[in-house]
């Protein structure tokens, strides 16, 4: 320490660490053993306000702090504590926001990230950051986490896979930080299991190595050493400690640690990492202390919560910006939000500036303002399941004694304190007698009494969910008999009470509102029809495209070719067979990361959960990935790669889109109709390009073409898609009919294309990896989880993830120009045939009419929480399967010629073949698959047809639980 820092007996030390807290012996031994002095603060001095000053007061030159308890050293920034050289900080991660200030309250400090637990027995790693005096760049120029540096004197910092522990991972590779020194502590005393667990052999070095070399030590000495007793010294070993922290090797060979194993969760289906939204909320101005944890509501649901405490005089300056902007001047403070113009009294406002204690109540009112920036800021950061439920303020975060947050003390508001945070609405008064009525029944679900719920605001906004909308629909339609208001109202865009009650009242009256709905306000202009959205965006593509020579694309491989959506389920499937044909393509795969490395780890992770990578396809430089967006200009890749892209790939295969059954044209647009248009100026940018573009049978989803074929006509593949002009009924196949129309008038301005039409893409046969995003294997276990199935007598042109990939390559090297192929199954089973399986595989699932099934499916959602916490997996689909299941899946017959051609010319150059349907003995691979992957439960005994035997290895199980989406959208 001494050398390295600098440190001496001139040095005075701070001791701010509690006596029960390990680190107390480097706090009090390394000043007294350097014969410097050591300053103890009294306890009425460690306060947000005192403490700077009393540092300042005291010239103190170093000092000890965990991140927490440097929250209380930076709460106030004066007086400077130009004395501060050096800053150890230990015991949590540490944001480069709490660097900042503390560089601002300390322009000369030194700051020391150091990492280590007490099972290593002291910090055995460090991060430095030169002072704001010494390099006032520096701190900017970093992420928002500082490393854990590399390791001391005998110490390594090793990143290890989580599931394959022989590999270290690569850099940027998210993996557990492993300890490697000789300091190790022992074991856990009585703890026999733990310890085994935790303290391991390293088994990257051979322990014969160790013993090999202390034997010729030991006997190149002339008498034993002391120390080389049975209870002293256990031979030579290597070992490691297993710390349960993440984190990653930056490029420079530090160690970043980014959060704990165990902080990532799962709530309703999706995995959230904690430590992620605690990063981005760290970001936020106004904030200066956050975590965010995983409560149980009054309804014993998991929903997140996060706390946070304001930088109290910047609030207030930004506050006063705000009560300037409302030209409010009445003696309360206003704010606009959630609940219009709310007035908070002077009361309270006097005790925030007094900071006196407050109930969580005035706490929630005083900061609804601030609470609602945050949201929204949030919203555009994360997914909206990852956006918390509850934003808590704190005045201060309560610590443990070893200075760290104490997350069991967080205070978690009872139901009658949050109704009291919940003022009456500003809008109450103005409400339609159905908004009131809507207002009761969304109450029901939401932390708030029915008069706190604004007009316009979110029902997300006030806390909803995916599975209280779910809950909510059918009340709804109880409640007005005769109208069937779809989940998409609740489920898509920002559902308010306003205009869920404007869509109840237009249906309760089709030729025109009920006055009430409508009085004082203009009839809000209809959403403009997707097709009339075509001709703006033709004005995008250049008016004319260069030609491509005869000869392609029928060629047998090795091109170069540009892949969108391979993080998806079918985009992995395409990459795998680009990458495996002989001579292998050199495909560059478009990716959305925040960086290069974040990209290949992705593609990694997703290509390692289906079973499909290959580490061959890096080393040999036939797979490059680039960091892009499909919602920006030049789909998101920087000029280097879009200039390297547009002069050496001959083929883009654009396969990337945003899949979502409930959003609208205009949410879908910017990911699947403007990144079409980038793509065909990519293929008129440097060398001329073909462009294969995935499309789907949604956009032939109207009665025009089921009509056709209830006629015992086929939809030709050469049709023109007029019949789909009006009538699609999903945002996605809108977005998809006018991308499709874009390429058929680029085809007419030189462009070379292929659009392959495909329906539901199931798993693999063989290996049975299957989508668990999917509709159809959804309704799988959503059979098995209410008990029955419906009696469906239509057809599902479902076709195996392999075959529709191969198609789609087949139909890009060896169609023919500007044709369109429809993957088509070969056969075509029924519902009742691909849902009756569960039977004959052991499930009990007794066939039901519609009707009864569907009540079934309702009973099961409105029956709230189960006690294994599993959500019914038709939840995101509840819209569909119970508003009019046969006739929503009801399809089209396809002709197939074009693709059949393409199939049987690369059969000629490949000899490779791939199921082209779906089979019983197919569903049956799938099931073992989603037993195997947690996903669905196993069958009974003696069943009819034995499920194959199916095992994951851990490496792909872990990989699993990071990937999904069917799209791609990358």
């Amino acid at each position: 320490m001494a050398q390295r820092f600098n440190l001496s007996e001139k040095d005075r030390f701070s001791m701010l660490s509690g006596i029960a807290h390990d680190p107390i012996q480097r706090d009090i031994f390394t000043p007294l053993f350097l014969g410097a002095s050591l300053i103890v603060p009294s306890p009425e001095n460690i306060t947000f306000d005192k403490l700077a000053k009393w540092a300042s007061d005291n010239q103190i030159t170093a000092t000890h702090l965990t991140p927490a308890m440097g929250q209380i050293l930076l709460g106030s920034l004066e007086p400077k504590v130009q004395s501060l050289q050096n800053a150890f900080f230990v015991g949590d991660v540490l944001l480069k926001r709490d660097c900042r200030r503390l560089q601002q309250l300390a322009p000369n400090c030194r700051i020391k990230n150091m990492y280590g637990t007490t099972e290593t027995q002291r910090a055995v790693s460090y991060y430095e950051i030169p002072s704001l005096n010494q390099d006032a760049g520096y701190l900017e120029q970093m992420g928002d986490v500082i490393p854990a540096g590399m390791g001391m004197v005998n110490v390594q910092l090793l990143v290890v896979d989580r599931e394959k522990k022989e590999r270290q991972c690569e850099v940027g590779e998210i993996g557990e930080i492993y300890v490697r020194a000789g300091g190790l502590a022992e074991h856990y005393l009585g703890d026999e299991e733990k310890s085994s667990q935790k303290f391991v052999t390293n088994w990257f070095v051979d322990p014969q190595k160790w013993v090999a070399e202390d034997k010729q030590r030991a006997a190149a000495q002339s008498q034993q050493e002391p120390w080389r007793k049975p209870e002293l010294w256990f031979g030579p070993r290597d070992r490691m400690y297993r710390s349960g922290d993440l984190g990653r090797y930056l490029p420079d060979g530090n160690v970043e640690c980014v959060g704990r194993a165990d902080d990532q969760v799962k709530i309703r289906g999706f995995r959230i990492e904690l430590g992620e939204i605690d990063t981005h909320l760290s970001k936020h101005p106004l904030i200066r202390e956050n975590v965010t944890l995983v409560k149980r509501d009054h309804n014993e649901e998991q929903i997140l919560v996060s706390y946070y405490v304001p930088e109290m005089q910047r609030w207030r300056e930004w506050y006063a910006e705000q009560e300037d902007r409302m030209g409010k001047s009445d003696g309360t403070t206003a704010q606009s939000g959630a609940n219009g113009s709310l007035g908070v009294p002077q009361g309270i406002r006097r005790r925030v500036s007094a900071k006196e204690e407050m109930g969580v109540a005035d706490r929630m009112k005083i900061f609804e303002l601030l609470t609602l920036d945050v949201r929204e800021r949030l919203k555009q950061k994360l997914p909206v399941y990852a956006v918390p439920t509850l934003f808590i303020p704190m005045l201060r975060l309560p610590l443990t004694p070893n200075a760290k947050v104490d997350r069991r003390a967080l205070p978690f508001p009872g139901a009658a304190e949050l109704l009291g945070a919940m003022p009456k609405a500003g809008d109450v008064d103005s409400r339609t007698d159905t908004e009131k009525d809507l207002a009761e029944i969304w109450s029901q679900h939401l932390p708030a009494t029915a008069d706190s719920l604004p007009r316009e605001s979110s029902f997300y906004d006030l806390g909803g969910n995916s599975i209280m909308s779910v809950q909510i629909v059918p009340k709804i339609n109880r409640k007005w008999q005769g109208v069937n208001v779809p989940m998409s109202v609740m489920a898509a865009g920002q559902p308010t009470l306003k205009s869920v009650g404007r869509y109840i009242d237009r249906s309760l009256n089709p030729v025109g509102l009920r006055l009430d709905a409508a009085a004082g306000e203009e009839e809000e202009q209809q959403a403009e029809l997707y097709s009339n959205d075509l001709p703006k965006q033709l004005e995008k593509i250049p008016a004319s495209l260069p030609a491509i020579g005869s000869e392609y694309p029928r060629v047998k491989s090795g091109l170069n070719v540009l892949l969108t959506g391979a993080t998806g389920f079918l985009g992995a499937y395409l990459m795998h067979d680009l990458l495996m044909r002989t001579p292998p393509n050199h495909v560059y795969v478009h990716v959305r990361a925040s960086s290069h490395q974040q990209a290949v780890e992705r593609v990694r992770t997703t290509c390692t959960a289906y079973g499909l990578w290959q580490d061959w396809w890096l080393s040999e430089g036939i797979l490059e990935v680039v960091v892009g967006d499909l919602e920006k200009p030049k789909l998101g890749m920087s000029e280097e790669d879009y200039k390297r892209v547009s002069e050496d790939a001959e083929l883009v295969i654009h396969n990337g889109a945003r899949v979502h059954w409930l959003m609208p044209y205009e949410s879908l647009k910017p990911a699947n109709v403007h990144s079409t248009v980038e793509c065909i100026k990519l293929c008129a940018t440097g060398k001329p390009k073909r462009l294969a573009f995935v499309s789907s049978t949604s956009a032939l989803d109207t009665d025009y073409y089921l009509q056709q074929s209830e006629y015992g006509n086929k939809v030709l593949e050469f049709d023109n898609l007029e019949g789909s002009r009006q009538g699609l009924g999903t945002g996605y196949g809108q977005s998809k009919w006018v991308s499709e129309k874009i390429i058929n008038e680029a085809c007419k301005r030189g462009l070379s294309a292929v659009i392959v039409r495909s329906g539901y893409v199931l798993g693999d046969p063989q290996s049975g990896i299957s989508n668990t995003d999917d509709f159809l294997v959804r309704m799988l276990k959503g059979c098995v989880q209410v008990g029955s199935r419906p009696d469906v007598e239509n057809t599902i042109n479902m076709v195996p993830v392999n075959h529709v990939a191969r198609l789609i390559v087949a139909s890009a090297f060896y169609g023919d120009k500007n044709t369109v192929s429809h993957v088509e199954a070969h056969p075509r089973l029924t519902f009742n045939e691909f849902l009756g399986a569960l039977e004959e595989y052991g499930y009990s699932v007794p066939q039901h009419d519609y009707e009864t099934w569907k009540q079934s499916v309702v009973n099961y959602v409105e029956g709230g929480r189960k006690d294994d916490g599993d959500e019914l997996a038709l939840l995101g689909l509840y819209h569909m399967v119970t508003g009019d299941l046969p006739e929503a899946t009801k399809a089209p017959n396809l002709n197939d010629r074009n693709a059949q051609r393409a199939l049987d010319a690369d059969t000629k150059h490949t000899g490779m073949e791939t199921p082209k349907g779906v089979t019983k003995e197919a569903v049956g691979s799938y099931l073992a698959f989603l037993i195997a992957r947690g996903f669905m439960t196993a069958p009974n005994a003696g069943a009819k047809m034995a499920l194959p035997k199916l095992e994951l290895t851990k490496e792909q199980t872990a990989a699993l639980n990071r990937v999904g989406g069917r799209g791609g959208g990358s």
